[in-house]
């Protein structure tokens, strides 16, 4: 029980990474708000966490909604201890094809959707303390040929937790990330299908091939990430600040 009396709230919780940890978290006795875009499946997995899970529903690339869905859910907690930044959206494409309205949506969630999340929290936190934990990724690390925006936009999570994990630690604030490697689920069909058309592979081998690739020789899954996540979030990680933490299989060596 090392979130025992803690308030969270977790973006991009309705399904996938973000659903896990906010199981987690209610495991280890944390009461969870989970902030979604899509109502219905936001209803279906607060129903299915019970008692200690609510919900409110966010767009992290809106204003308002950010402002909106902080305040009523710190009014509904009673106030917020863990902020998980997690929701985010996947693009391919080669360069030549980028869309303006691809990168401004990429970066509007993947970035501004983490910096004025963190800044919602951390103006609730000063002077009492807290824990942010931003999700960021392997592509954050390199560059990819058919993924450029995306590696960008995690680049810039890495490099706002360095940055708002130097400035608000002074406020007893701890700003760290996750960059997990290649992760199952149900967005791999999107990203499968992006890469069949670009590679002009058959629907299914590329996610065969990272999978192959991963060092522990398979794909992770949410459960995976669980561990780093309840540590960043409790007192044991007091004395970290700033870092990001692979965990990927072994797929990059920091």
């Amino acid at each position: 029980m090392r979130l025992q009396g803690k308030h969270a709230l977790i973006t991009g919780a309705a399904r996938g990474i973000g659903f896990d940890f906010a199981r987690a978290y209610i495991a280890e006795g944390a009461v969870v708000t989970l902030a979604d875009i899509n109502q219905p499946a936001l209803a279906a997995a607060v129903t299915e966490l019970g008692p200690n899970a609510r919900a409110v529903q966010m767009n992290v690339a809106d204003q308002a909604s950010i402002d909106t869905g902080f305040a009523a859910a710190i009014a509904d907690m009673g106030g917020l201890d863990i902020l998980v930044n997690n929701a985010a959206l996947f693009d391919a494409s080669p360069i030549v094809d980028i869309t303006r309205s691809s990168y401004d949506l990429l970066f509007a969630v993947n970035v501004g959707g983490v910096l004025f999340c963190m800044q919602a929290a951390a103006r609730h936190m000063m002077g009492k303390g807290g824990k942010i934990i931003n999700m960021a990724s392997q592509a954050g690390r390199r560059g990819e040929g058919l993924v450029a925006v995306y590696c960008a936009t995690k680049a810039a999570v890495i490099s706002l937790t360095q940055s708002a994990g130097l400035d608000l630690i002074k406020h007893g604030i701890n700003v760290n990330a996750i960059a997990p490697g290649v992760v199952d689920g149900a967005h791999w069909d999107g990203v499968d299908a992006l890469f069949a058309k670009y590679e002009n592979r058959p629907l299914g081998e590329k996610k065969r091939i990272v999978g192959a690739a991963v060092p522990i020789g398979r794909m992770a899954k949410s459960a995976d990430l669980t561990g780093m996540a309840i540590y960043l979030a409790s007192t044991e990680s007091d004395y970290v600040v700033a870092q990001t933490f692979g965990v990927d299989g072994g797929n990059w060596m920091a």
